[in-house]
């Protein structure tokens, strides 16, 4: 009798540890190790490119990627890997994780999924949904922390923003991981707070075109939103055609990955909920 009751509990200890252990957990496909594969080959003679120019470069090799929305959300929560498809975040993520893993001295698939996941997750640990860096200033914030992003909307002449983000925890039905989980709501509502006591800059729609010559290729350019509770609505990458100053962007309305058309300062003042922009700069990788 002891040694079966032992038995149960050990296996239920084991049951208990591999789920906790589970988080780990990495997504992807055959489809996604091969556009890795084909990304390196392609990009190896250019690994000693300025961090802008391989940013661009990056970005560039997405072009025509579908936009598809909500590819992260998977149970358990784990590193999601999907060079196939993008919203403007995960493209963001995936250029400034490939870019990093090509600065590498060794750039390797291994090397892109360590890169992916510390840039994601607040401490580059997954235990679940609330680890992931929901909120794009809270993004920029641990970023900077880790020394892989430096926001210089302030130094390029940006001026002070109040943010005030809530949207999760006011709507935690919206969001799968949160409906009936109480304590992760807690969590991400008391993040919301920290990230709210934070200063901000951003600079004005008007003044794009004026602060221009700070802003530079390669640049992470994130959309200030006016929409109550949320900071950032789009992320995109500052590119240069001829003198027009544009970006590189998974588009909703063309459902892909494309270089915008309008020029940065006239995409901004076309959106109505937008006010202007911060300005982050990714940071070599040694």
């Amino acid at each position: 009798m002891n040694n079966r009751k032992s038995f149960w509990i050990l296996l239920f200890t084991c049951l208990v540890f591999f789920q906790g252990q589970a988080a780990d957990k990495l997504y992807y496909t055959d489809a996604d190790r091969a556009i890795f594969d084909r990304y390196l080959s392609e990009m190896i003679p250019k690994k000693s490119l300025p961090t802008g120019e391989l940013m661009v470069q990056t970005a560039r090799f997405f072009l025509n990627a579908p936009y598809v929305a909500a590819t992260l959300e998977k149970e358990p929560e784990g590193l999601v890997i999907n060079l196939r498809e993008m919203d403007c975040m995960t493209l963001v993520e995936n250029v400034v994780a490939l870019t990093r893993t090509m600065q590498s001295a060794t750039p390797s698939f291994d090397e892109f999924c360590k890169n992916l996941q510390t840039i994601r997750y607040r401490n580059g640990e997954i235990h679940d949904y609330t680890d992931r860096l929901h909120y794009t200033t809270d993004w920029i914030f641990e970023n900077q922390r880790k020394g892989i992003v430096k926001d210089v909307t302030h130094e390029i002449g940006g001026i002070s923003l109040p943010v005030d983000v809530s949207f999760m925890s006011a709507h935690p039905d919206s969001y799968k991981p949160l409906k009936d989980h109480p304590e992760r709501v807690a969590r991400i509502a008391a993040k919301e707070k920290e990230i709210n006591a934070r200063p901000y800059y951003y600079i004005p729609e008007s003044e794009i075109d004026r602060l221009a010559e700070g802003i530079k290729e390669g640049d992470i350019v994130c959309f200030v939103t006016t929409i109550k509770g949320l900071d950032i609505s789009h992320v995109g990458v500052v590119c240069r055609v001829g003198d027009k100053l544009t970006f590189i962007h998974a588009s909703t309305t063309q459902k892909k990955v494309i270089v915008n058309e309008a020029p940065l300062q006239e995409y901004v003042e076309s959106i109505k909920r937008n006010s202007g922009i911060m300005v982050v700069r990714p940071q070599m990788h040694h």
